[in-house]
Formats: C-alpha cells, sequence, structure tokens
C-alpha cells in the first residue's frame, strides 16, 4: 500500500536482472587476484615468465618482471638504485613531524601535482573499461553541471573530508599516512619492438606493483596495440607514473585510486534505504496516514464501529516484525459480505478483461489460498503461495507508505498489504486502497514470475535515488502495476491491479471512451496520477518483457553513481562501488553460468550433436 504524495524528508536502479555477456574490459576490472580467466575473445594474455630470483634480475639491470627475474606475478621490486648503493628516496616524515593533508601520500614537491585527464577531460571517461569508484554519499545528485570533472573534483573534495575525519578517530597528532588503493591504466603503443618493455619499466621506477595485464589491438589505429594493467598503488605514485607514461604512450583510461566508500559512514549522505530485509520493519513503522484516520467524506466516517475495527488493523500492522507468522484475523460477518459482493462481481469481468498470466494464477489462489466468495484469504497463507511461485512474499501494513519505503520493499520481494476491509454502505468504492484491493489486483499477477521481476527492479532503481527520481519511478509504477494494459491475441487487457480491483474503472478502460498510450517511462512519468476518478489516459505495452526493457533504459538516467544488487542468499542490498564488488557478483555469475553450460551439454550428448 503506498502514497503518491511527496516523498519522505530526506535528500537523495540501474534495474538489474541476469546481466547482459560480460565485455572483456568487465573481466579486467574484476578479475581476483592470481586468478585466471578465459581470455576475452580478441585479446591475448601478456603472461610474464618466471626465471631467476630477483636478485640476480637487479645485479644485470632488468626489471623484476622480465624474462630472468623469477617473479611469477608482477609485482614491487627493488629497485636498481638500492642494489648500486645510491642514495634511497627521500622518506615519508615520522609521527610528529610536518603533517601532510590526508590522503596525499607523502610531503609535497613544493608544486601542485597535476591531474592527469582521461578522455574528455576527466577521470575514467571511457565507457566500457574500469571506471573510478563514485562517491554518492556525498551530496545529492539531481544532475551533474559542468560534466563529470566537476562532478569528480566535488568528490576529491570530500573525500579528502573524509580522510581527516578518519585521522581525528585516530588519535589527532597530525600523522601522514599514504592509503593505497586498486587501479588500473589503458595506454597504446605502437607496434614496435621494445615499447612496451620501455612502458613497463616506469612502473618498476614509481614502486607500483602490478597485479595484472593484458594487452588487444587497438580499435583507435591498426598500427597501434593497447596495454591495459591493473596495479596497486598510492595516489602520489600514480601520479608520477602517469606524468612518465605521457612521453612514451598514448593515455587512454584512467582509474584512479581515491579510496572512495572505504567504511560505511560514507553512505551517510545518501537518502537511507534498508540494506538487509529486517530493515523493512523502520519502512512500514513510517505510516503518512494511518487506516484508522478517515477523511470526512469517507464512508465510514460516522461509524464508531467500524473506525475501532479499523484501529485494530492498526495495532496489528504496526505490532508485526520480520520473521514473524502473519496474525490470522477473524473477519465480522459485516466485512465477509462486503468480500463477497466485490468478489463475485469482478469473477464476472475477469474473463473478459485480464490479462492470461492473471488467468493462470486465480484458480490457483482459489485451490491453495481460500479465494471464495464466502471467504477472506488470510494474507499468511497468500505469503506462503506467493514465496514458493515467485519468491515474493506480504507483510501487513498500517496505512499508507511514502513512495520510497513501499518501493523499496519491492527492492526485497516484499509486497506491503492493508488487512481491512472498504466499508460495506458501498461495497463497489473504495477512496483508499483495502485487502480487496490488495488480494484481487495485486496478488494474481505478483506470483507471475516474469511479473514479479519487473516489480522488483522498478524498488531496485529507487533504493539511494534522489526524491525527484523516486517521484518518477513512482508514477511509472502507478500507470503500469496499478493501471497498466498490455495487448494479447489482438486484444487489450488489463494487468493493473488498480483496474483489476475496480468495476467501474475496469470497464471505462477497456472501453472506446479511454485514451490509451503508449508506454514510454520518459512521457509516461509526467502523467498526471488521479486517485479518487478515472485516469485522464491509460498506457498500454506489447508485454511486460517489454515493459521492463523500457524501464531498464529509463533507470539508466537516475542520477545515481552505484548500482545495487539483491543478493538473494542472503536477503541483502550490496553496493556495487568498485571493482571487488563486482567481483564477487561475477563469482556468482560464472557458477550459474557453468551449471547452465553443463545442462547444455548433456542436452547436446543427449540429442546427439
Amino acid at each position: 500500500m503506498w502514497n503518491l504524495g511527496p516523498c519522505s524528508p530526506v535528500a537523495p536502479c540501474s534495474l538489474r536482472s541476469v546481466p547482459a555477456p560480460l565485455s572483456p574490459v568487465l573481466l579486467w576490472a574484476t578479475r581476483r587476484r592470481g586468478q585466471r580467466a578465459p581470455p576475452s575473445p580478441g585479446c591475448k594474455r601478456f603472461t610474464p615468465p618466471g626465471c631467476k630470483p630477483v636478485p640476480a634480475a637487479e645485479a644485470e639491470g632488468r626489471p623484476a618482471w622480465l624474462p630472468g627475474s623469477g617473479a611469477k606475478r608482477c609485482g614491487r621490486a627493488v629497485p636498481r638504485s638500492r642494489a648500486r648503493g645510491r642514495r634511497r628516496r627521500r622518506p615519508k616524515a615520522a609521527p610528529g613531524g610536518r603533517g601532510e593533508p590526508p590522503g596525499s601520500g607523502g610531503p609535497r614537491r613544493g608544486r601542485r601535482q597535476r591531474r592527469p585527464p582521461g578522455p574528455g577531460g576527466s577521470w575514467g571517461g571511457r565507457r566500457g573499461w574500469a571506471a573510478p569508484g563514485g562517491d554518492a554519499a556525498r551530496r545529492p545528485l539531481p544532475s551533474r553541471p559542468g560534466g563529470a570533472r566537476r562532478w569528480l573534483e566535488l568528490n576529491r573534495s570530500s573525500s579528502g573530508k573524509n580522510e581527516e575525519k578518519k585521522g581525528n578517530k585516530g588519535g589527532g597528532k597530525g600523522e601522514s599516512v599514504s592509503e593505497g588503493g586498486k587501479t588500473a591504466v589503458v595506454f597504446s603503443l605502437k607496434n614496435e619492438v621494445g615499447g612496451l618493455v620501455k612502458a613497463l619499466r616506469l612502473f618498476q621506477e614509481k614502486h607500483v606493483s602490478m597485479v595484472h595485464i593484458e594487452s588487444r589491438k587497438s580499435k583507435r589505429r591498426n598500427s597501434e596495440v593497447e596495454i591495459f594493467v591493473d596495479c596497486d598503488c598510492s595516489k602520489k605514485e600514480f601520479n608520477e607514473l602517469i606524468q612518465l607514461l605521457k612521453f612514451q604512450t598514448n593515455i587512454v583510461s584512467l582509474n584512479p585510486p581515491e579510496n572512495i566508500w572505504t567504511d560505511e559512514e560514507d553512505l551517510d549522505c545518501v537518502p537511507w534505504f534498508p540494506r538487509k530485509i529486517s530493515e523493512l520493519d523502520k519502512c512500514s513503522q513510517r505510516v503518512l496516514m494511518y487506516g484508522s484516520e478517515l477523511d470526512a467524506d469517507h464512508p465510514g466516517f460516522k461509524d464508531n464501529v467500524y473506525r475501532q475495527r479499523r484501529k485494530y488493523f492498526v495495532d496489528v500492522a504496526m505490532s508485526y516484525k520480520y520473521g514473524q507468522p502473519i496474525p490470522r484475523v477473524e473477519y465480522t460477518a459485516e466485512e465477509i459480505k462486503t468480500w463477497g459482493v466485490v468478489f463475485r462481481e469482478l469473477s464476472k469481468l475477469y474473463p473478459t478483461h485480464a490479462c492470461c498470466e492473471y488467468l493462470k494464477n486465480f484458480p490457483l489462489l482459489t485451490k491453495y489460498c481460500g479465494y471464495r466468495e464466502d471467504n477472506v484469504p488470510q494474507l499468511e497463507d497468500v505469503s506462503i503461495f506467493l514465496k514458493e511461485r515467485s519468491g515474493f512474499t506480504v507483510r501487513p501494513v498500517a496505512g499508507y507508505l511514502s513512495p520510497r519505503d513501499f518501493l523499496a520493499g519491492l527492492a526485497y520481494r516484499v509486497f506491503h498489504c492493508t488487512q481491512y476491509i472498504r466499508h460495506g454502505s458501498d461495497p463497489l468504492y473504495t477512496p483508499e486502497p483495502d485487502t480487496c484491493h490488495e488480494l484481487l489486483g495485486h496478488v494474481p499477477l505478483l506470483a507471475d514470475p516474469k511479473f514479479a521481476q519487473f516489480s522488483q527492479e522498478i524498488g531496485l532503481a529507487s533504493l539511494g535515488a534522489s526524491d525527484e527520481d523516486v517521484q518518477k519511478l513512482a508514477t511509472c509504477y502507478f500507470f503500469t502495476i496499478e493501471f497498466g494494459l498490455c495487448k494479447q491475441e489482438g486484444q487489450l487487457r488489463a494487468y493493473g491491479a488498480g483496474l483489476l480491483s475496480s468495476i467501474g474503472e475496469l470497464k471505462h478502460a477497456l472501453s472506446d471512451k479511454a485514451k490509451v498510450k503508449t508506454f514510454d517511462p520518459k512521457t509516461t512519468c509526467l502523467q498526471e496520477c488521479l486517485i479518487t476518478t478515472f485516469q485522464e489516459a491509460y498506457f498500454v505495452s506489447e508485454s511486460f518483457e517489454e515493459a521492463k526493457e523500457k524501464m531498464r533504459d529509463f533507470a539508466k538516467s537516475i542520477n545515481r553513481p552505484f548500482s545495487v544488487y539483491f543478493n538473494p542468499y542472503t536477503q541483502s542490498i550490496e553496493i556495487l562501488k568498485d571493482t571487488r564488488s563486482i567481483e564477487n557478483v561475477v563469482q556468482d555469475l560464472r557458477s550459474d553460468l557453468n551449471t547452465v553450460c553443463d545442462a547444455l551439454s548433456k542436452m547436446n550428448r543427449y540429442l546427439g550433436i
């Protein structure tokens, strides 16, 4: 149950389903240290061969990663200057000495370090390569005036403040700590002998530890090759390395270490959203208008018995906690009679007005959940049924929720559901969603896996988004899941719960009087939502899959510099903010892909292919 009024007073998906096949670049950015993965199409793996021990390599003046060095993988080597007795590098400031700005990586050299620009004048601007971790926690980002450079400059300044804050926790002595981070650089070389050796020697001179390296043919010029290097270093070392690389190579893409979002406290400025399913208890408690608070024009406003009954349902919902069985309600004879009128009249329209997915699941609800004219189904039975069919569950709610809190529940495949019945004086009208609307409108389609996925992705897109974007998503939800139409066998059919639970509007929406438009999230989100009257326009999709794909494209326009992933095993939300967090998701996908490949292999053997 939800309200389309103003969002919660807090400051500010891509929608996610089964991802598309990973690009070679993403495989680069997500590969674990020391692990090997199949080489990307069109790419050649550069594996430094191991030979003699490191001291021998130093004596011969060769980098540690070249043949004869004995390095089994790219790592930090002892500089040649130490082997020949030259003066060592200047040490960092000792505790109590002159402090440096947090995150600077060491003492300043008297002039400001130049920041190496990437394509388009910004860090990591090339699409498809490893991108720098964003910092959505800093401030609301309804737009990015000034482009990516300005946005990242703001993030850099905010990151510095966070590091100072963390430094104060450690004692506040002004000690400089040079923090490192995993980063990547892509540069191009002319296809000539010795070019790669010269470039990689710079990594050794600047003490940059190389974790992984690959090469591929350049997409810009046929005479060049592009080198991807995944390394571990501080920001200062990285900046010095880039300055030297500029003289020998063409920098294609950068991913500087910023140590953004190291701790949970860095998300403080992002609008709060539940990170695990048990935290939905907080969302369900933030009710905007309780079910016992009736307006003067409500049919039950002057009925004290009805008002007391509504207060009982509020108490049941407010006392419910995650993991508990939903309390069973003993409905009165008057409530069962009202339910029976609605159930009987709507059942007459479903065969000619409802979509085929609805008609498929409705008989199952009659069989397993007690959907009958003389019985109001219990939410606990409905929740168990949905869990087995699509992974959705329901939980009781006391009244209206904000769009942000309601959509957050969908991200966990949890539907907030009311338990009270509309007033018996007018069974075919209700100014607010009641259990007739929830059980007859929403539940049959939530049992469909494709529709359930569509609902969840709208919820995932809302997590951490700005108030403006949440309102757009809520409007799209309203004109699809509440009042959506689809085409089946050349005829318009209803799949929106608001239509399937309203006799009058269900007839109106499929008549010639209704104005029907093609569903496009960019224009649909601007349509006005009407609560007490028929809608001015209805939006039609060819199928749930088409609507889902359009919503995925629309979610990419949401100003949220991170993505989220729902972990079905722990029922928690994982924030995908850097290569390491994405790496864990990729590991799960690899396991799933192995299962699919094994099934295809057995099928081919069975068919003799």
